[in-house]
């Protein structure tokens, strides 16, 4: 029975992600699961699965930059680790599927459905079958190359409200708040805590979609319904779908100076 290690950073996502699994590939066996890149490459190297699932990105390393190290390892054991196929799980926009789809690589965009994973699996066992992983180092190479040169944006937000996971669309979030540990996050009708923080996601973003207007705080542009302006000059704005006003930041405010 095909054997697999599943490296998602994300608890619920990588939950959601062990049960389809269960349910729409069977005979395989999951021997280990990974909260990162680093750990990814140490849990591969120890117990040689014949399926890696990857998330593109992950604390410490990348999922293509784990990739690459996987099977660099991977091709020094020789007949002890004969084969390794990689299918990347990403929530990014067309940009990265782009690449994928021209490195000839499996990947697998959140939300995962249940038909989309019975085609991947359907392939990868298909090459399982001929036991050889021959040329997808190279493909790994190709890949890395592709996607540093493209902009590869957030499209799906991870939202947990209780045990409860909703992948939310980027562009159906008012904005994002620093709170803590966490971050709050909001659209019309809900909110929601994430594990990322302001500074990542202000990377992770489409910066034409999101603007950072205070050190604490990201909001959607298409969402601003007015910039309001003091007797002391300091700015703020409404956003539609929202009751609540933001603060802008001196050092944000030049964004507003045709407003």
């Amino acid at each position: 029975m095909p054997t697999a290690l599943l490296a998602e950073d994300e608890p619920l996502l990588r939950q959601q992600l062990r049960a389809r699994l269960a349910e729409t590939c069977p005979g395989l066996v999951l021997v280990a699961e990974a909260r990162n890149g680093t750990e990814a490459v140490e849990l591969a190297a120890a117990h040689r699965p014949e399926v890696v699932f990857l998330d593109i990105r992950m604390p410490g390393i990348t999922g293509v930059e784990a990739a690459r190290q996987i099977l660099q390892h991977q091709s020094q054991t020789g007949a002890a680790w004969p084969v390794c196929e990689l299918v990347f799980v990403t929530a990014y926009d067309q940009y990265a599927l782009d690449a994928f789809q021209q490195g000839a690589l499996d990947y697998l965009l959140k939300p995962v459905s249940a038909e989309r994973l019975r085609l991947t699996w359907d392939r990868v066992i298909r090459r399982l079958d001929t036991r050889s992983s021959s040329g997808l180092l190279e493909k790994i190479e190709c890949l890395a190359r592709q996607v540093a040169q493209r902009p590869n944006f957030l499209k799906w937000i991870p939202a947990a409200t209780g045990a409860t996971l909703q992948m939310w669309p980027v562009e159906q979030v008012l904005f994002f708040t620093a709170e803590d540990k966490y971050t709050r996050a909001a659209t019309a009708d809900s909110e929601a805590l994430l594990r990322k923080s302001i500074r990542e996601l202000a990377v992770e973003l489409d910066p034409d979609l999101f603007w950072q207007i205070h050190r604490g705080t990201l909001v959607n542009v298409r969402a601003i319904e007015k910039v309001h302006r003091s007797l002391t000059g300091a700015l703020s704005i409404t956003l539609r779908g929202s009751t609540q006003r933001f603060e802008v930041s001196r050092a944000h405010a030049a964004r507003f100076k045709s407003f």
